[in-house]
């Protein structure tokens, strides 16, 4: 099979190791030949992530392909299912447009919702169409239009399921959409489809699909190719699949580019909400926003009551110091932010001295000093009371990858430690071992990577040249969108100039596309 992808490649055999490596890091589904000339130096793989098995395509390609086997197998599935699913009858009840007509009305009334006419073709076309997708930025009516839609799937007794790609983003969607405590709480997608981590599968499939006739999924721009398949296997044939999510936004960490792949596609329904509402013309945050995604440079001048700031510095040191005394001292005196839990940094990038390493350091030692206890890990201090962050997915503890904890209590004789995580059912008390103590890192500064799917009341954002190569458009749109109440941009104009203008988006090779026009 390795030689037989060497051939495919017009690599050398010895070269595999780092192309297969270079599949992962890059996120790509496929590798095509020729392998680029310097590809990444790293020559080790996680085997325990993705098998080492090797599948060349034989459905009409434009040239030979090389791909993981999952990624193979999810890509050509979730094409597969999405045609089933699109075109199998639907189990809801029919509606016509006098129905609508008293839909609309009721809930101008009752749910004091005046819907705009895209807002409400969004509505109509998720109840119609048995695939759907609604996109669009910041202050635009996502979730209103989902409030609308659940209003009426209610009235009509409908089962229906809110997911999101993480306990962050499953929390924001039960509290935008005023299903928190109820039966339509949102759930993770790994909670929805009962993840089973003893035999590393699914409870969801085919076999066993879910038992609603409705399924919305938020923060879609999150879920990866993998994840969508097993969505995918655990929908019955007759139920609907409303996608939600902000195309503009980073991909997913996880191989393939789903949301854009399948507007790309043109084969799903999808309304894009463009208007931006009152109320959000009113925040800079928003605003400035959908100029950065525009191409446009944001409104820099400051108002003593406004929710955007700029501080210009050209030295990476004192954009360092600048930094520390915004989430220390100057932004809690002046709003009345808890430092810890309130305000959030968020870097390009882990190296250098604004990059998330350092930051955390100086960070940790300003909020919270040696006071409590501690353990020495790996060369790091985990201290009582740290902002912690697991990095990576943890099934038999019910903890994800970005999932963001408090430490409770350390325990040096049974070597052990507690987080508690806040979930989207409530706070949730997890234990670690010493030894598992890698799964963590400081997060008082996080990547914008990491920050997906999540809001913060108040976020601080490090620019510099330093981190000009991913400095991108995309980037610091995803990151000025986590901030609810407050966003401080510092560092150098010219960095922020460079990220508003570099709108390349990197290449992912995905094959989506193509079949789902096949």
């Amino acid at each position: 099979m390795f030689t037989r992808a060497a051939n495919i490649l017009q690599a050398p055999y010895d070269a595999l190791p780092a192309a297969l490596e270079q599949l992962r890091c890059e996120h790509n589904a496929f590798i095509e030949p020729p392998l680029p000339a310097q590809p990444v130096t790293r020559s080790e793989i996680d085997d325990e992530e993705y098998p080492i098995d090797w599948s060349e395509v034989e459905e009409p390609e434009p040239q030979q392909r090389v791909y993981f086997a999952p990624f193979w197998y999810a890509e050509q599935g979730s094409a597969r299912l999405l045609r089933i699913l699109l075109h199998s009858p639907s189990g809801l009840p029919p509606a016509n447009q006098q129905l609508w007509d008293a839909v609309f009305t009721r809930l101008a009334q009752n749910g004091k919702m005046q819907l705009t006419e895209k807002q409400r073709e969004a509505v109509q076309t998720a109840y119609n169409r048995k695939v759907s997708i609604l996109t669009g930025g910041p202050g635009t009516g996502k979730s209103t239009s989902i409030r609308a839609l659940l209003m009426l799937l209610r009235k009509r007794k409908i089962d229906v399921a809110l997911a999101a790609p993480t306990g962050r983003a499953a929390k924001r969607l039960s509290e935008a959409t005023g299903a928190q405590g109820t039966a339509f709480q949102a759930k993770t997608l790994h909670r929805l489809l009962e993840y089973s981590p003893h035999d590393n599968t699914f409870q969801r499939n085919e076999e066993n699909p879910l038992p609603y006739q409705f399924v919305i999924v938020d923060e879609f721009s999150m879920v990866d190719i993998l994840l969508f398949y097993h969505l995918l296997k655990a929908l019955p044939k007759e139920a609907h699949l409303l996608l939600v999510g902000d195309a503009d936004q980073l991909p997913s960490v996880g191989p393939g580019n789903v949301l854009r792949d399948l507007l790309r596609s043109e084969a799903i329904p999808s309304v894009r909400l463009m208007e931006l509402f009152r109320q959000a013309q009113q925040s800079k945050i928003i605003v400035n926003a959908h100029r950065i995604n525009a191409g446009k440079m944001p409104h820099l001048k400051s108002e003593a009551a406004g929710d955007f700031f700029f501080l210009s510095e050209e030295d990476p040191v004192r954009t360092q110091r600048l930094v520390l005394d915004l989430v220390h001292r100057r932004l809690p005196a002046r709003y009345g932010l808890n430092p810890i839990t309130d305000i959030q940094v968020l870097a390009p990038m882990y190296r250098g001295p604004v990059g998330v390493t350092i930051l955390n350091e100086e960070l940790q030692a300003r909020l919270n000093p040696r006071a409590f206890a501690e353990v020495e890990w790996g060369g790091r201090i985990i201290r009582v009371g740290d902002k912690v962050m697991q990095v990576r997915n943890n099934y038999d503890k019910g903890i994800f990858n970005g999932d963001v904890g408090w430490v409770r209590s350390i325990n040096k004789e049974n070597s052990n430690i507690k987080v508690e995580f806040l979930e989207e059912a409530g706070p949730m008390l997890v234990s670690y071992e010493f030894a598992e103590l890698d799964e963590l890192i400081l997060a008082y500064a996080v990547t914008v990577h990491k920050s997906q799917g999540s809001e913060y009341p108040a976020i601080v954002v490090p620019l510099t040249r330093e981190h000009s190569m991913l400095l991108q458009r995309n980037l610091l749109y995803t990151a000025i969108t986590r901030a609810k109440r407050l966003c401080v941009l510092v560092g150098q104009q010219r960095a922020l100039e460079w990220a508003v203008r570099n709108d390349r988006v990197a290449h992912r090779n995905t094959g989506l596309v193509e079949r789902l026009k096949w």
